[in-house]
């Protein structure tokens, strides 16, 4: 049996302000539509006859996004682990291994990230019915994509001598990413491909070779996974022996040490979908090479990558440059130092901006919230609950809320009674008093909360009781 193994714990730093913490590239339609990059991963192999249900690996502050994201398409994953703190790929993987064997005998694994871009879907398959071929014979298979340009912003793979064609090739070295020059040569010589991420294998194998070469981090693998609970739909797993992991990628762990890999080139129209220059390349663009999304008015402008997501864009006389807009964040930076744009990032996460973490707009498994306007000792927010979804039963010490229905039908739990409210209705949360919302309708709930009090964080909740299985010390991540 074949399982997908998608890997969906990234945060897609080089596309910020679009992509954050708490809702990271991998959610998102990032290609147009209303499909998600992770929602396009799985949806892949789905259909192929002999692959069975995924399994995916994600930051447990995903969990609901990434459940609902698989409703939606009619995907049923085989197990959905929560990774407690990020380890990297290596680990990832293992501990994804290790749940498949408990649900096969001995099954091959098709490690897919959940944030690449895939035009050829006939193509890539055809390059999995060669890999499983090899897999079975005990390889460890990477899929290595034939290179049509001299690219500096990937790794390469250098296939051993005589190894061309489209068969399985022994590996002869990784490379990390080269400059300019040698990309090049690369290019020329015929021999090198990017390292895509993706790779096939027994699990049997896979964790073998882990045992091999990283002994300490199987066995916190093994002790995370064993220790692991069901919560609702997912596995969570034990966080203390999964802090402890070493943190490494599946390259670095395994597949340069062993002499079990091989690499199989793969030409399907591939990105990795991992900075706005890469967007810009795989985007429809007009007459002027431009990718202009949202509101945009572009004149006399060349080869840029424009994205609107609140408000007019006007560009005059502008080439080769990536400008994104959201409601909180405006990012303007030319397309060949696009890759850079994770220092940004970095800078803002040591002032500890929350422009990092998340967009003025939060989703939570029951709706969404939007600040709208933040003062001295008062808050508002547009709060969205979408229908049969129910808030936790919670109170707070330091603020009290003015709740204004806008639109929908909300059944307020306030203290020992029930209200129904309906549009131009509101009522008044006193500091202290236990309170739920729920949208009982068939529309979405939509109302306007006015916060007023000495403190007004997040992690101000005390949650009794909540049907979405989360703990109280969730709070502090605030989710509502």
């Amino acid at each position: 049996m074949l399982i997908p193994v998608i890997l969906s714990g990234g945060s897609g730093t080089r596309l910020w302000p679009l992509s954050r913490k708490l809702f990271p590239k991998q959610l998102m339609p990032m290609l147009g539509g209303k499909t998600s990059l992770l929602q396009a991963t799985a949806g892949r192999t789905v259909a192929k006859a002999g692959i069975s249900s995924p399994i995916l690996v994600v930051n447990e502050e995903h969990r609901f996004m990434v459940a609902s994201q698989m409703q939606e398409i009619g995907v049923h994953p085989s197990g959905i682990i929560l990774e407690p703190v990020a380890r990297n790929t290596a680990p990832a993987v293992a501990v994804a291994a290790l749940t498949a064997m408990q649900q096969e005998d001995d099954p091959i694994l098709l490690v897919l990230p959940a944030d690449h871009y895939i035009k050829d879907n006939e193509a890539f398959l055809a390059a999995v019915d060669i890999g499983v071929a090899s897999a079975q014979q005990g390889s460890l298979v990477t899929f290595g994509i034939v290179p049509d340009k001299p690219e500096t912003g990937y790794g390469y793979i250098k296939r051993s001598a005589g190894g061309a064609g489209e068969g399985a090739a022994p590996i002869e070295r990784f490379v990390e990413k080269p400059d300019r020059p040698t990309a090049e040569e690369y290019l020329a010589s015929g021999d090198y491909l990017w390292n895509s991420g993706m790779f096939m294998f027994k699990a049997s194998v896979f964790l073998a070779e882990l045992e091999r070469f990283n002994l300490s981090m199987l066995q916190a693998c093994q002790a995370a996974t064993s220790g692991a609970r069901l919560d609702l739909d997912f596995v969570r797993l034990d966080k203390t022996a999964f802090s402890g992991c070493p943190s490494d990628s599946i390259d670095y762990a395994v597949l340069e040490k062993t002499d079990k890999a091989v690499v199989i080139p793969l030409s399907c129209g591939w990105s990795d979908v991992g900075s706005w220059s890469a967007l810009q390349e795989v985007r429809e663009k007009d007459a002027n090479n431009n990718v202009c999304i949202g509101d945009v008015v572009a004149e006399d402008t060349k080869g840029c990558y424009l994205h609107s997501t609140n408000r007019l864009i006007a560009t005059l006389g502008l080439e080769n440059v990536a400008l994104v807009e959201t409601k909180d964040a405006v990012l303007a930076a030319p397309l060949d130092r696009v890759q850079d744009v994770k220092n940004i990032v970095a800078t803002l996460s040591r002032d500890n901006r929350e422009e990092v973490i998340s967009h003025c707009r939060v989703f939570r498994p029951w709706g969404n919230y939007e600040g709208i306007d933040l003062g001295e000792r008062y808050q508002v927010k547009r709060i969205t609950v979408y229908p049969g979804q129910i808030l936790s039963l919670q109170k707070h010490f330091h603020r009290a809320e003015h709740w204004v229905v806008v639109k929908g039908t909300a059944l307020v739990t306030r203290g020992d009674e029930q209200i129904l409210l309906s549009e131009d209705q509101s009522t008044y949360i006193s500091l202290g008093t236990v309170h739920r919302l729920e949208n009982p309708g068939k529309v979405n709930l939509e109302l306007i909360e006015v916060q007023t009090g000495s403190y007004l964080g997040e992690d101000d909740i005390v949650r009794l009781d909540d049907v979405y299985g989360r703990s109280g010390d969730a709070a502090v991540k605030g989710e509502e």
